[in-house]
């Protein structure tokens, strides 16, 4: 896509978040969006962005956020993992927190918002096996009404959960 808008200072590369395939100090910044919640050993992560990190340098991550509440936590990971085996899990943000700051960064929660989600898209993104489709609209059907107003889910399946921003430096 880079090479077709003629931006010739665009390189992609691939690894895993535990291990990234650039030297220390290569970068001002580090960003990841929406991808968090699939990293199997999130310390190592976040001790990976601390390396690469120029010094000064800053990391903003977006992604899901898990919830206090035990009940309302149990449903949405259950439906994340439903709808993608890859799923690791939806960290509150005090726990983000606490693994930036054992990382050695300064982390702040720099905003909070209820994205929307659009049920037939969210599950056709991953390709979600139809009986895997089926177990998390009876999940929904059938969850307690708190859990179904928090996340206000609607009769297609659509609805929202939390986001949050964290900057670290």
């Amino acid at each position: 896509a880079a090479r077709e808008r003629g931006l010739a200072n665009i390189r992609t590369q691939q690894g895993p978040a535990e291990r990234l395939p650039f030297d220390a100090g290569t970068f001002d910044w580090v960003v990841s969006r929406m991808s968090a919640h699939h990293w199997h050993d999130v310390r190592a992560a976040l001790a990976e962005m601390r390396r690469v990190l120029k010094p000064g340098g800053r990391v903003l991550m977006i992604d899901i956020a898990g919830n206090d509440h035990p009940l309302l936590d149990t449903y949405l990971q259950a439906a994340e993992v439903l709808r993608d085996a890859s799923h690791v899990r939806d960290y509150r943000a005090d726990e983000w927190l606490a693994m930036f700051r054992g990382a050695g960064f300064d982390a702040q929660v720099q905003s909070r918002w209820r994205l929307p989600i659009d049920f037939d898209t969210w599950v056709a993104r991953i390709r979600t096996p139809a009986d895997s489709v089926a177990g998390i609209r009876a999940l929904w059907a059938h969850a307690p009404d708190e859990v179904r107003g928090y996340y206000a889910v609607q009769p297609d399946g659509s609805f929202e959960h939390d986001a949050l921003l964290i900057d670290a430096r």
